[in-house]
Protein backbone atom coordinates (compact mmCIF):
# COMPACT_ATOMS: atom_id res chain seq x y z
CA UNK A 1 0.00 0.00 0.00
CA UNK A 2 1.36 3.41 -0.98
CA UNK A 3 1.39 6.03 1.73
CA UNK A 4 -0.35 9.29 0.97
CA UNK A 5 1.67 12.36 -0.02
CA UNK A 6 0.29 15.88 0.28
CA UNK A 7 -0.12 17.70 -3.00
CA UNK A 8 1.01 21.01 -1.47
CA UNK A 9 4.60 19.78 -1.58
CA UNK A 10 4.45 19.30 -5.34
CA UNK A 11 5.54 22.83 -6.13
CA UNK A 12 8.36 23.84 -8.48
CA UNK A 13 11.88 24.01 -7.06
CA UNK A 14 13.60 27.28 -6.27
CA UNK A 15 15.87 26.96 -9.31
CA UNK A 16 18.65 29.20 -8.01
CA UNK A 17 19.19 26.63 -5.25
CA UNK A 18 19.62 23.95 -7.91
CA UNK A 19 22.16 26.17 -9.67
CA UNK A 20 23.99 26.58 -6.35
CA UNK A 21 24.13 22.79 -6.00
CA UNK A 22 25.56 22.41 -9.51
CA UNK A 23 28.15 25.08 -8.71
CA UNK A 24 29.01 23.31 -5.46
CA UNK A 25 29.46 20.01 -7.34
CA UNK A 26 31.88 21.74 -9.71
CA UNK A 27 33.84 23.20 -6.78
CA UNK A 28 33.98 19.76 -5.13
CA UNK A 29 35.86 18.53 -8.20
CA UNK A 30 38.46 21.24 -7.72
CA UNK A 31 37.17 23.49 -10.49
CA UNK A 32 36.63 27.17 -9.90
CA UNK A 33 33.23 28.90 -9.84
CA UNK A 34 32.41 32.57 -10.19
CA UNK A 35 29.22 33.02 -8.21
CA UNK A 36 26.83 35.30 -10.08
CA UNK A 37 23.83 33.07 -9.35
CA UNK A 38 22.79 33.86 -5.79
CA UNK A 39 21.83 37.12 -4.11
CA UNK A 40 24.20 36.72 -1.21
CA UNK A 41 26.40 39.65 -0.21
CA UNK A 42 30.11 39.05 -0.52
CA UNK A 43 30.63 40.91 2.75
CA UNK A 44 30.39 39.62 6.30
CA UNK A 45 27.95 40.85 8.93
CA UNK A 46 28.94 44.26 10.35
CA UNK A 47 31.76 44.33 12.89
CA UNK A 48 29.64 45.36 15.88
CA UNK A 49 27.37 42.40 15.27
CA UNK A 50 30.14 39.95 16.13
CA UNK A 51 30.91 41.87 19.31
CA UNK A 52 27.26 41.84 20.40
CA UNK A 53 26.90 38.13 19.66
CA UNK A 54 30.03 37.21 21.60
CA UNK A 55 28.79 39.12 24.61
CA UNK A 56 25.38 37.44 24.35
CA UNK A 57 26.91 33.95 24.17
CA UNK A 58 29.13 34.70 27.15
CA UNK A 59 26.11 35.83 29.14
CA UNK A 60 23.94 32.87 27.99
CA UNK A 61 21.05 35.11 26.86
CA UNK A 62 19.65 32.57 24.45
CA UNK A 63 16.17 31.57 25.65
CA UNK A 64 12.91 31.96 23.79
CA UNK A 65 11.66 35.46 23.11
CA UNK A 66 8.10 36.60 22.53
CA UNK A 67 6.61 35.46 19.22
CA UNK A 68 6.99 38.97 17.80
CA UNK A 69 10.59 39.16 19.00
CA UNK A 70 12.63 41.12 21.51
CA UNK A 71 10.95 44.41 22.47
CA UNK A 72 14.35 46.11 22.15
CA UNK A 73 14.57 45.01 18.51
CA UNK A 74 10.97 46.06 17.82
CA UNK A 75 11.80 49.47 19.28
CA UNK A 76 14.95 49.73 17.15
CA UNK A 77 13.05 48.87 13.97
CA UNK A 78 10.42 51.49 14.83
CA UNK A 79 13.19 54.06 15.33
CA UNK A 80 14.62 53.12 11.94
CA UNK A 81 11.29 53.93 10.27
CA UNK A 82 11.09 57.23 12.14
CA UNK A 83 14.66 58.26 11.29
CA UNK A 84 14.90 56.92 7.74
CA UNK A 85 11.36 57.25 6.36
CA UNK A 86 9.89 59.87 8.74
CA UNK A 87 7.18 57.33 9.43
CA UNK A 88 5.90 56.44 12.91
CA UNK A 89 5.04 52.74 13.31
CA UNK A 90 3.61 51.42 16.62
CA UNK A 91 5.90 48.74 18.01
CA UNK A 92 2.98 46.36 18.59
CA UNK A 93 2.55 46.20 14.81
CA UNK A 94 6.18 45.13 14.25
CA UNK A 95 6.75 41.38 14.09
CA UNK A 96 10.30 40.08 14.03
CA UNK A 97 10.41 36.94 11.87
CA UNK A 98 12.62 34.03 10.87
CA UNK A 99 13.93 35.74 7.78
CA UNK A 100 11.68 37.42 5.25
CA UNK A 101 10.72 33.88 4.20
CA UNK A 102 9.01 33.39 7.56
CA UNK A 103 7.29 36.73 7.07
CA UNK A 104 5.92 35.69 3.68
CA UNK A 105 4.51 32.47 5.14
CA UNK A 106 2.89 34.34 8.03
CA UNK A 107 1.47 37.10 5.84
CA UNK A 108 0.05 34.76 3.19
CA UNK A 109 -1.57 32.51 5.79
CA UNK A 110 -3.02 35.44 7.74
CA UNK A 111 -4.28 37.46 4.77
CA UNK A 112 -5.46 34.94 2.18
CA UNK A 113 -7.73 31.89 2.11
CA UNK A 114 -7.47 28.91 -0.26
CA UNK A 115 -8.99 29.90 -3.57
CA UNK A 116 -8.17 33.59 -3.21
CA UNK A 117 -6.52 35.28 -6.18
CA UNK A 118 -3.23 37.12 -5.58
CA UNK A 119 -1.45 39.07 -8.30
CA UNK A 120 2.28 39.58 -8.71
CA UNK A 121 4.64 40.88 -11.33
CA UNK A 122 6.17 38.39 -13.70
CA UNK A 123 9.17 38.25 -13.66
CA UNK A 124 9.26 38.13 -9.88
CA UNK A 125 10.68 36.31 -6.89
CA UNK A 126 9.71 32.62 -7.33
CA UNK A 127 9.05 31.91 -3.65
CA UNK A 128 6.01 34.21 -3.73
CA UNK A 129 4.41 32.00 -6.36
CA UNK A 130 5.47 28.72 -4.80
CA UNK A 131 4.41 29.53 -1.22
CA UNK A 132 1.04 30.87 -2.42
CA UNK A 133 0.52 27.72 -4.48
CA UNK A 134 1.39 25.51 -1.52
CA UNK A 135 -1.28 27.17 0.63
CA UNK A 136 -3.94 26.90 -2.06
CA UNK A 137 -3.97 30.48 -3.33
CA UNK A 138 -4.34 31.15 -7.06
CA UNK A 139 -1.42 33.14 -8.50
CA UNK A 140 -2.28 35.78 -11.08
CA UNK A 141 0.64 36.81 -13.30
CA UNK A 142 0.85 40.46 -14.29
CA UNK A 143 3.14 40.30 -17.32
CA UNK A 144 5.56 43.22 -17.14
CA UNK A 145 8.38 44.34 -19.41
CA UNK A 146 10.73 47.20 -20.25
CA UNK A 147 7.78 49.42 -21.17
CA UNK A 148 6.66 49.51 -17.50
CA UNK A 149 10.12 48.99 -15.98
CA UNK A 150 9.17 45.40 -15.11
CA UNK A 151 6.83 46.66 -12.37
CA UNK A 152 3.07 46.27 -11.87
CA UNK A 153 0.90 49.33 -12.36
CA UNK A 154 -2.61 50.39 -11.42
CA UNK A 155 -3.50 49.86 -15.08
CA UNK A 156 -2.44 46.19 -14.79
CA UNK A 157 -4.78 45.78 -11.82
CA UNK A 158 -7.71 47.52 -13.49
CA UNK A 159 -7.34 45.35 -16.61
CA UNK A 160 -7.20 42.17 -14.54
CA UNK A 161 -10.25 43.15 -12.49
CA UNK A 162 -12.17 44.13 -15.61
CA UNK A 163 -11.31 40.79 -17.21
CA UNK A 164 -11.81 38.39 -14.29
CA UNK A 165 -13.91 40.29 -11.78
CA UNK A 166 -11.76 40.50 -8.67
CA UNK A 167 -8.41 40.15 -6.95
CA UNK A 168 -7.74 39.51 -3.27
CA UNK A 169 -4.10 40.48 -3.06
CA UNK A 170 -1.12 42.09 -4.76
CA UNK A 171 2.58 41.57 -4.03
CA UNK A 172 5.03 44.30 -5.03
CA UNK A 173 8.80 44.51 -4.64
CA UNK A 174 10.84 47.68 -5.04
CA UNK A 175 13.73 47.22 -5.66
CA UNK A 176 12.74 43.99 -7.34
CA UNK A 177 14.29 40.58 -7.72
CA UNK A 178 15.29 39.66 -10.46
CA UNK A 179 15.24 42.98 -12.31
CA UNK A 180 16.46 45.51 -9.73
CA UNK A 181 13.79 47.94 -10.94
CA UNK A 182 11.90 50.31 -8.64
CA UNK A 183 8.45 51.81 -8.24
CA UNK A 184 8.43 55.59 -7.83
CA UNK A 185 6.61 57.02 -4.78
CA UNK A 186 3.72 58.41 -6.92
CA UNK A 187 3.35 55.04 -8.65
CA UNK A 188 3.41 53.24 -5.30
CA UNK A 189 0.71 55.51 -3.90
CA UNK A 190 -1.40 54.98 -7.03
CA UNK A 191 -1.11 51.20 -6.59
CA UNK A 192 -2.05 51.44 -2.91
CA UNK A 193 -5.03 53.66 -3.69
CA UNK A 194 -6.16 51.27 -6.41
CA UNK A 195 -5.89 48.33 -3.99
CA UNK A 196 -7.90 50.22 -1.38
CA UNK A 197 -10.63 51.01 -3.90
CA UNK A 198 -10.99 47.32 -4.80
CA UNK A 199 -10.42 45.75 -1.33
CA UNK A 200 -7.12 44.22 -2.41
CA UNK A 201 -4.58 43.42 0.32
CA UNK A 202 -1.14 44.74 -0.69
CA UNK A 203 2.07 43.06 0.45
CA UNK A 204 5.19 45.19 -0.06
CA UNK A 205 8.51 43.31 -0.20
CA UNK A 206 11.15 45.87 0.82
CA UNK A 207 14.10 43.58 1.52
CA UNK A 208 16.40 45.46 -0.87
CA UNK A 209 15.78 48.86 0.68
CA UNK A 210 19.09 50.56 1.34
CA UNK A 211 20.63 49.10 -1.82
CA UNK A 212 19.77 51.68 -4.47
CA UNK A 213 21.76 53.68 -7.01
CA UNK A 214 20.51 57.23 -7.16
CA UNK A 215 16.99 57.43 -5.73
CA UNK A 216 16.17 56.00 -2.30
CA UNK A 217 13.30 53.52 -2.05
CA UNK A 218 10.06 54.55 -0.35
CA UNK A 219 8.17 52.34 2.10
CA UNK A 220 4.53 51.51 1.45
CA UNK A 221 3.92 52.17 5.15
CA UNK A 222 4.13 55.90 4.36
CA UNK A 223 0.89 55.72 2.37
CA UNK A 224 -1.30 53.24 4.25
CA UNK A 225 -1.59 51.37 7.54
CA UNK A 226 -3.47 48.55 5.76
CA UNK A 227 -0.48 47.23 3.78
CA UNK A 228 1.79 44.42 4.93
CA UNK A 229 5.45 45.50 4.76
CA UNK A 230 8.22 42.89 4.80
CA UNK A 231 11.94 43.49 5.25
CA UNK A 232 15.02 41.48 6.12
CA UNK A 233 18.50 41.64 7.59
CA UNK A 234 19.82 39.46 4.74
CA UNK A 235 20.58 41.98 2.00
CA UNK A 236 21.47 45.53 3.08
CA UNK A 237 22.58 44.31 6.51
CA UNK A 238 24.65 41.49 4.94
CA UNK A 239 23.28 38.82 7.30
CA UNK A 240 21.79 36.11 5.05
CA UNK A 241 22.62 33.12 7.26
CA UNK A 242 21.28 34.75 10.42
CA UNK A 243 17.70 34.17 9.14
CA UNK A 244 16.17 37.33 10.55
CA UNK A 245 13.50 39.61 9.11
CA UNK A 246 10.52 41.69 10.15
CA UNK A 247 6.98 42.65 9.19
CA UNK A 248 4.84 45.71 9.68
CA UNK A 249 1.43 44.16 10.28
CA UNK A 250 -1.91 45.91 9.74
CA UNK A 251 -3.84 46.23 12.98
CA UNK A 252 -6.59 43.86 11.84
CA UNK A 253 -4.04 41.07 11.26
CA UNK A 254 -1.86 41.49 14.37
CA UNK A 255 -3.48 38.77 16.46
CA UNK A 256 -3.74 36.34 13.54
CA UNK A 257 -0.05 36.78 12.67
CA UNK A 258 0.91 36.44 16.34
CA UNK A 259 -1.00 33.18 16.76
CA UNK A 260 0.48 31.78 13.56
CA UNK A 261 3.98 32.82 14.64
CA UNK A 262 3.55 31.22 18.07
CA UNK A 263 2.54 27.90 16.55
CA UNK A 264 4.77 27.79 13.48
CA UNK A 265 8.00 29.30 14.79
CA UNK A 266 7.58 29.95 18.57
CA UNK A 267 10.00 32.85 18.20
CA UNK A 268 12.73 34.11 15.87
CA UNK A 269 16.33 33.07 16.65
CA UNK A 270 17.34 34.92 19.81
CA UNK A 271 21.02 35.26 18.97
CA UNK A 272 20.16 36.71 15.58
CA UNK A 273 17.81 39.23 17.19
CA UNK A 274 20.60 40.47 19.46
CA UNK A 275 22.77 40.77 16.36
CA UNK A 276 19.99 42.70 14.59
CA UNK A 277 19.86 45.35 17.30
CA UNK A 278 23.59 45.95 16.88
CA UNK A 279 23.35 46.01 13.07
CA UNK A 280 21.34 49.25 13.09
CA UNK A 281 24.39 51.03 14.52
CA UNK A 282 26.54 50.03 11.54
CA UNK A 283 25.04 52.15 8.75
CA UNK A 284 28.33 53.72 7.71
CA UNK A 285 29.89 50.30 7.20
CA UNK A 286 26.79 49.02 5.40
CA UNK A 287 26.66 52.04 3.08
CA UNK A 288 30.27 51.22 2.21
CA UNK A 289 29.05 47.80 1.05
CA UNK A 290 26.51 49.51 -1.21
CA UNK A 291 29.31 51.57 -2.75
CA UNK A 292 31.03 48.31 -3.66
CA UNK A 293 27.84 46.96 -5.21
CA UNK A 294 27.59 50.18 -7.20
CA UNK A 295 31.08 49.63 -8.60
CA UNK A 296 30.17 46.06 -9.55
CA UNK A 297 26.98 47.29 -11.18
CA UNK A 298 28.79 49.92 -13.23
CA UNK A 299 31.33 47.34 -14.36
CA UNK A 300 28.70 44.91 -15.61
CA UNK A 301 26.53 47.57 -17.23
CA UNK A 302 29.61 48.63 -19.19
CA UNK A 303 31.01 45.19 -19.97
CA UNK A 304 27.96 42.98 -20.56
CA UNK A 305 27.02 44.75 -23.82
CA UNK A 306 30.53 44.03 -25.08
CA UNK A 307 29.73 40.33 -24.63
CA UNK A 308 26.43 40.69 -26.51
CA UNK A 309 24.15 41.17 -23.49
CA UNK A 310 22.74 44.49 -24.62
CA UNK A 311 19.09 44.33 -23.49
CA UNK A 312 19.20 44.82 -19.75
CA UNK A 313 16.67 45.86 -17.11
CA UNK A 314 17.44 49.20 -15.47
CA UNK A 315 18.96 47.77 -12.24
CA UNK A 316 18.00 50.79 -10.13
CA UNK A 317 18.50 48.87 -6.91
CA UNK A 318 19.30 45.46 -5.36
CA UNK A 319 22.28 43.64 -6.90
CA UNK A 320 20.94 41.97 -10.02
CA UNK A 321 21.03 42.49 -13.76
CA UNK A 322 18.25 40.82 -15.73
CA UNK A 323 19.36 40.22 -19.30
CA UNK A 324 17.27 39.39 -22.37
CA UNK A 325 19.27 36.64 -24.10
CA UNK A 326 16.71 35.77 -26.79
CA UNK A 327 19.27 36.58 -29.50
CA UNK A 328 21.56 33.91 -28.02
CA UNK A 329 19.16 31.19 -26.87
CA UNK A 330 15.56 30.13 -26.42
CA UNK A 331 16.49 27.83 -23.53
CA UNK A 332 17.95 29.77 -20.62
CA UNK A 333 18.37 26.71 -18.32
CA UNK A 334 20.50 24.97 -20.95
CA UNK A 335 22.32 28.24 -21.61
CA UNK A 336 23.20 28.58 -17.90
CA UNK A 337 24.34 24.95 -17.66
CA UNK A 338 26.66 25.48 -20.63
CA UNK A 339 27.87 28.78 -19.20
CA UNK A 340 28.85 27.07 -15.95
CA UNK A 341 30.49 24.10 -17.68
CA UNK A 342 32.47 26.16 -20.19
CA UNK A 343 33.39 29.27 -18.18
CA UNK A 344 32.85 28.48 -14.50
CA UNK A 345 30.29 31.32 -14.28
CA UNK A 346 27.15 30.42 -12.32
CA UNK A 347 24.08 32.41 -13.36
CA UNK A 348 20.34 31.87 -12.86
CA UNK A 349 17.95 31.15 -15.74
CA UNK A 350 14.97 33.43 -16.07
CA UNK A 351 12.59 30.46 -15.82
CA UNK A 352 13.01 30.78 -12.05
CA UNK A 353 11.26 34.17 -12.18
CA UNK A 354 8.92 34.05 -15.17
CA UNK A 355 7.33 30.69 -16.10
CA UNK A 356 6.04 31.86 -19.48
CA UNK A 357 8.90 34.02 -20.82
CA UNK A 358 11.90 33.24 -18.62
CA UNK A 359 13.44 30.92 -21.20
CA UNK A 360 14.64 34.12 -22.90
CA UNK A 361 16.27 35.71 -19.83
CA UNK A 362 19.20 35.24 -17.44
CA UNK A 363 19.86 36.90 -14.09
CA UNK A 364 23.37 37.91 -13.02
CA UNK A 365 23.99 38.80 -9.38
CA UNK A 366 26.76 41.31 -8.63
CA UNK A 367 26.73 40.95 -4.85
CA UNK A 368 30.17 39.35 -4.59
CA UNK A 369 33.69 40.79 -4.58
CA UNK A 370 34.75 43.17 -7.37
CA UNK A 371 37.63 40.96 -8.63
CA UNK A 372 35.17 38.06 -9.08
CA UNK A 373 32.75 40.25 -11.03
CA UNK A 374 35.57 41.63 -13.17
CA UNK A 375 36.86 38.15 -13.97
CA UNK A 376 33.34 37.01 -14.85
CA UNK A 377 32.99 39.94 -17.27
CA UNK A 378 36.32 39.04 -18.87
CA UNK A 379 35.32 35.38 -19.30
CA UNK A 380 31.92 36.29 -20.71
CA UNK A 381 33.54 38.47 -23.38
CA UNK A 382 36.02 35.74 -24.21
CA UNK A 383 33.25 33.10 -24.34
CA UNK A 384 31.09 35.18 -26.66
CA UNK A 385 33.81 35.96 -29.22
Amino acid sequence: MALKKASRGLIPPFIVMDVMRAASDREAKGEDVLHLEVGQPGTAAPGRVAEAVKAAVDEHLLGYTLAFGLPALQDRIARHYHDHYHCDIPTDRIAVTTGSSGAFVLSFLAAFDPGDRVALASPGYPAYRNILTAVGVEVVDLLTGPEDNFQPTAAHLEREIETTGSLDGLIVASPSNPTGTMITPPQLKELIDCCAAHDIRLVSDEIYHGITYGTAAETAARFSSDVIVINSFSKYFSMTGWRLGWMIVPEDLVRAVECLAQNLFISPPTLSQIAGIAAFDCMEELDGNVERYAANRELLLNELPKAGFNRLASADGAFYIYADVSEMTNDSPAFCRRLLAETGIAATPGTDFDPSRGHRFVRFSFAREYPMIAEAARRLKEWRR
